[in-house]
């Protein structure tokens, strides 16, 4: 059966026998009921339902505020965790791998010069070029780029150079003119191959007997040539190219010799000997030198004028050499007239390098072995990179 109970109305009670139900009993409020006392009645359902929330939804405003708090929290987390979700999943760091630099290559030094060469360098001849230094032969080309240069008289006071080459591979190199015994020697102290135009008869016995590498231009005169502005004898040219082509086609291959003892340069701030002078012989062939603190080297001059040379681009420049080295050796002149040096043995020796001077000795065990410098306590003494130039005099009071 369907009932007639309202949840916010009470049951009406039973009217005594003797009273008569005339009109509707009044509505009666369900709280009310619980505590026995009379509700007031409401005019609509509408109504009696908002009284009904205002009595029963008593909760206080701070639980209502944590409520909320609590329900905004989660749905803020909600939205944050589908958003994430949506995300494309981040790719893993790349770790990072550490790439060491290459060791770098451990310079090399040209074996002639202490110059340092790139690794083909040391791997060429060496060229040795007897260069003349008679007044019609000036200015010489290439000599000022050569890494070593010997200096001594050839005959009648004339002095003439051996001039040598390897990390410098000048395209003009000239006048040539002959050998004599003494260079012969000191070109094979660098195991070099030796370019000249004849010599005298001792020194081509010598060439032969000694197993000099020999490149005589009497022999292989395609590697030479004359050139115009200058007459015979003094207009003989060469090259480096040529001669080591002459060199590699007579399988003499690259030198094996015993270096020069090098050091790095060390300028002094308080040069004892900013000059250096030379006599050689006559004015015309005699020689000084000039320090230059700024490039730690000397300015050669000759007959009292810059020692000019010609370059490989045509340029004129002052011959500058970094180390001056003085021989004193024996000295004579043989029966043709020819100079001739005791060139083994030992002797004294002046260094100038740095703006300084070191008086010690020389020594040279035979005719194919290295110089060896000592200072006068008799310990090695190391020279600069650069072109070294070694002049023999017969004295030593001929250099101051």
């Amino acid at each position: 059966m369907q009932s007639d109970f309202k949840p916010w109305r009470s049951k009406p009670k039973p009217l005594p026998s003797n009273q008569t139900n005339i009109a509707e009993p009044a509505a009666v409020d369900p709280i009310a009921t619980e505590h026995d006392t009379p509700a007031p009645q409401l005019a609509s359902t509408q109504a009696l339902r908002k009284h009904f929330w205002e009595r029963h939804w008593t909760l206080n405003r701070k639980r209502t505020s944590m409520i909320a708090l609590v329900a905004a929290v989660l749905l803020s987390a909600g939205l944050f965790g589908l958003w994430y979700s949506r995300q494309p999943t981040p790719e893993p760091p790349t770790p990072k791998v550490s790439i060491q630099p290459k060791p770098k290559a451990p310079p090399i030094y040209s074996n002639l010069s202490g110059l340092q060469v790139d690794a083909a360098a040391n791997q060429r001849p060496v060229i040795g070029v007897m260069i003349e230094n008679s007044l019609e032969a000036r200015p010489q080309s290439g000599l000022g780029e050569a890494s070593v240069v010997f200096e001594a008289i050839a005959e009648g006071g004339i002095t003439r150079f051996l001039a040598l080459y390897q990390d410098t591979q000048p395209s003009s190199i000239g006048p040539v003119r002959s050998v004599r015994p003494y260079y012969a020697q000191w070109c094979m102290s660098f195991d070099c191959a030796l370019a000249h135009a004849g010599g005298s008869p001792e020194a081509l016995s010598n060439i032969r007997t000694w197993g000099t590498k020999d490149l005589d231009q009497f022999v292989n005169g395609a590697a030479y040539s004359r050139i115009q502005g200058k007459y015979a004898p003094h207009n003989l040219y060469t090259s480096y190219s040529q001669l080591a082509a002459l060199a590699s086609a007579k399988s003499y291959g690259p030198a094996t010799f015993t270096s020069f003892l090098r050091k790095k340069e060390a300028p002094s701030k308080t040069p004892s000997n900013p000059t250096v002078s030379v006599a050689i012989s006559s004015p015309n062939f005699s020689s000084s030198y000039t320090y230059d603190a700024k490039t730690n080297s000397y300015h050669r001059s000759q007959a009292g004028a810059p020692h000019l040379s010609i370059q490989s681009d045509g340029k004129q420049v002052q011959i500058t050499p970094k180390v001056i080295v003085a021989l004193v050796m024996g000295y004579g002149v043989a029966a043709d007239k020819h100079s001739q040096y005791t060139t083994t043995g030992s002797g004294e020796a002046k260094i100038f390098q740095d703006g300084n001077v070191v008086v010690g000795s020389w020594s040279r065990a035979n005719e194919t072995a290295p110089f060896v410098l000592t200072d006068a306590t008799g310990q090695a003494v190391a020279l600069n990179p650069g072109q070294t130039w070694i002049v023999a005099v017969s004295s030593s009071g001929l250099v101051r």
